[in-house]
């Protein structure tokens, strides 16, 4: 299992090398040959695939609440961005390149960031629930994921959890993006949006889905490495079942590993969840 050593990097050095990691997603935006979904359609497609959502204020120790109020504000400009987003045949979803960098003149206020392994803020802070969300829902549908990182840091202790560790994807504008590539046959179609409690989401296809998927976690553990920490690991599958409910398969999706910055609970419960 990877033990995941930290790596302390100096300022100038984690400066630069965001430069570097920038540019070389802009060149890879111009002069690449993805071909990205720009377009929306106002009227959703007939069908939907798969539907979540998650809480918007949670109490996380040592957090205040005022961060947690600022993220619902920036989730409702970068919600209202990628609402309705049509992804056709071909086409990649690129979570950066249709929300741009997270301004204060675009209206993003200062809120929460994880900054290895540590809570600071930062502005359009918080939308990495937003990333999470889409990762998930999307891990209960045929599209596929070219691009995603795992959270490196295993930050808060699970409370309430509904999902297994490591099924989000951490954001960070623009060299740690989530992608998502449509190799179907058929169009699909993001929906977005806040209510009052909860950010919401869902997939919609043109037509109703054959497959249906539960995501589930195996080979869940917690190492004590030699440098003195905790790192968490796991690896994330999904069964496959058809229109039947007869499962015709079990893939690997992704592994994690994460150091945790909390002291590790004696037991750790496996979480499932299957698609709707």
């Amino acid at each position: 299992m990877e033990s995941l050593k930290p790596i302390k990097r100096s300022p100038i050095r984690i400066y630069f090398g965001k430069k570097y990691y920038r540019s070389k997603r802009y060149f890879d935006w111009v002069f690449g040959n993805k071909k990205f979904s720009m377009k929306k359609e106002d009227q959703p497609l007939k069908h939907q695939v798969f539907a979540h959502q998650t809480l918007l204020l949670r109490e996380l120790k040592n957090v205040d609440m005022w961060l947690q109020h600022n993220k619902v504000k920036n989730l409702k400009i970068a919600t209202q961005k990628l609402n309705k987003i049509i992804i056709r045949p071909g086409e990649t979803f690129s979570y950066w390149r249709l929300l741009g960098n997270t301004t204060k003149r675009k209206g993003y206020v200062d809120g929460m960031v994880l900054h290895y392994g540590k809570v600071t803020t930062g502005v359009g802070g918080g939308l990495c629930q937003l990333s999470n969300l889409i990762y998930w829902m999307t891990l209960h549908t045929p599209l596929t994921i070219t691009e995603r990182y795992r959270h490196s840091y295993d930050v808060f202790p699970d409370s309430k959890r509904s999902q297994p560790f490591g099924s989000g994807a951490t954001c960070a504008y623009n060299y740690l993006d989530l992608q998502i590539k449509n190799e179907t046959n058929t169009s699909y179609q993001l929906i977005v949006y806040l209510n009052d409690t909860h950010l919401v989401g869902e997939w919609r296809s043109e037509t109703p889905a054959i497959q249906s998927y539960e995501v589930y976690e195996r080979e869940h553990a917690i190492t004590m490495e030699y440098w003195g920490g905790y790192v968490r690991h796991n690896r994330i599958h999904r069964k496959v079942f058809n229109s039947d409910k007869i499962q015709i398969d079990d893939e690997f999706v992704t592994e994690n590993h994460a150091i945790m910055m909390y002291e590790p609970l004696l037991e750790q419960e496996t979480v499932t969840s299957k698609s709707i």
